[in-house]
């Protein structure tokens, strides 16, 4: 079931009422029934799969909590995370490194008769295998206590708005406020609303409009001059950011809706003046848990310069495997542990700190800003290319230009760019991503008025033609 569609409406409306009007009692069991629903609708088999996650990680998070001797905690939290992975692994990449495997020996001379599996991917497995790693690990940290309340932490795994696509969440953030559920006061309401107003402006009006041009743009690269390939890698920076941004302000005004507030997952990424920045304002539910389980148990700043260089690869390169199987994700991430790298190499050097907030604004700020913004859009090539092939053969018309420069292309470019700054920079100026609740009133009203018209219009057109969020198939 996808939020753009007419049924999760009529589901979410429905649900948002028997919320309000039920007893406090039956409110998380009525979330939690609604989220296995939800989840059921991609494929009812992998509820089991998610149960079983859950039951798993519930149980380990409450011995790990009562053990009294470390060796104990340990074979717990390895049981937790062994389960995880190996879920993880099965589903998302058993073929994927058969198939490295096979082409190894292969390229060694070897034959073998190894078959790959016709396996379907879970929607959502990457988002809450991880969300319920970090509980266990937090409780073994010491740094949580565990639930007793089965069912809360239940619906913490599969709370439906954020379940298929994020924000990974942390169990001290979110466990608290499942406990004292409650509907959400005008306040709260309105701030929903225009966080699943915006969501809509990007998915649907923007980001789903894009992809058709983006999907024509990168099937005829092969005969296609280089201004046509960039303005292609161009409209897809902007169809992944809108999308994903999409979901998540959805995600985040629905569960205001339903009394919890989730973690901002995007701040305006694209108006960053350097990589360690951008990685502070872009998927910061992943960043975050990558630097928290991943980063720093490896060592993070401490064992010197070239220690720290290889943590902050291995974790970007991890970080681009978690995005999918393929080899076209683990060079996007090889590529940010390498942009990574180079910036704090480059504040060594100099001895200076990352700069996160903008004192003042001009040519060298905004130079800045689009140099990091082409930094990241030579990522987004293996992102989107099909193939490490189609990468390089991309990159290399990219690198050495054919064709001249096409007066239409840079319409495209110009028109995305305006309505990048029209959607962010007031969010970003007033750092509040309800900013449109701040306008005047005649204002909002022809703003939602006409939102919500063209909303409707691009619903009912492409009523037939679905498109699933982009970081649905992580």
């Amino acid at each position: 079931m996808l939020f753009n569609t007419p049924k999760f409406l009529v589901f979410l409306g429905l649900l948002v009422l028997l919320f309000v009007l039920s007893p406090k009692r039956f409110k998380a069991p009525l979330l939690l029934l609604a989220s296995y629903v939800f989840y059921g609708f991609w494929d009812w088999r992998f509820t089991f799969l998610l149960a079983w996650s859950t039951i798993i990680d519930f149980y380990c998070g409450r011995k790990i909590y009562e053990a009294s001797d470390l060796f104990s905690k340990k074979r717990l939290l390895i049981l937790s995370i062994v389960n995880n992975l190996l879920i993880l692994g099965f589903f998302k990449y058993y073929n994927f490194f058969l198939d490295s495997f096979v082409a190894l020996l292969s390229a060694s001379g070897l034959t073998t008769n190894f078959q790959t599996l016709n396996i379907i991917l879970p929607v959502g497995i990457s988002f809450y295998t991880f969300q319920t790693m970090s509980y266990t690990i937090d409780i073994y940290r010491g740094e949580l206590k565990p639930t007793n309340r089965f069912m809360d932490f239940a619906l913490f795994v599969a709370f439906f708005p954020q379940l298929v696509a994020g924000p990974i969440e942390r169990a001290a953030n979110m466990l608290p406020q499942i406990e004292q559920l409650k509907p959400a006061n005008w306040e709260e309401i309105k701030k929903g609303a225009a966080l699943v107003f915006m969501g809509f402006i990007k998915k649907v009006l923007i980001s789903d409009n894009i992809a058709k041009l983006v999907d024509q743009y990168f099937q005829n690269y092969a005969s296609s001059d280089s201004i046509y390939i960039f303005t292609g890698l161009i409209l897809f920076s902007f169809q992944i950011y809108m999308d994903f941004s999409g979901y998540s302000d959805i995600a985040r005004g629905i569960s205001k809706w339903l009394g919890i507030d989730l973690m901002k997952n995007f701040n305006q990424p694209y108006f960053s003046t350097n990589i360690t920045e951008f990685w502070r304002r872009w998927h910061i539910s992943l960043s975050t848990w990558l630097k928290d389980y991943l980063y720093i148990p490896l060592g993070g700043n401490r064992g010197g310069r070239y220690k720290t260089y290889f943590n902050l690869m291995a974790t970007m390169v991890l970080g681009g495997l978690w995005h999918g199987a393929s080899w076209n994700f683990i060079l996007w991430g090889f590529l940010h542990g390498l942009y990574l790298m180079l910036h704090k190499m480059y504040l060594e050097l100099f001895k200076l700190k990352a700069a996160f907030e903008i004192k003042k604004w001009g040519f060298v700020t905004l130079l800045k800003m689009v140099t990091v913004y082409l930094l990241v859009l030579i990522t987004w090539l293996p992102f989107r290319s099909s193939s490490i092939n189609e990468t390089f053969s991309i990159f290399k018309k990219i690198v050495f230009w054919q064709g001249d420069i096409n007066t239409n292309q840079l319409l495209y470019i110009g028109l995305m760019a305006f309505v990048l700054v029209l959607l962010d920079l007031p969010a970003y100026l007033t750092k509040k991503h309800t900013f449109i609740l701040n306008l005047p009133k005649w204002m909002l009203a022809s703003i939602v008025v006409a939102g919500l018209m063209s909303i409707a219009f691009f619903m009912y057109i492409n009523i037939n033609e679905e498109r699933p969020f982009i970081y649905f198939q992580f």
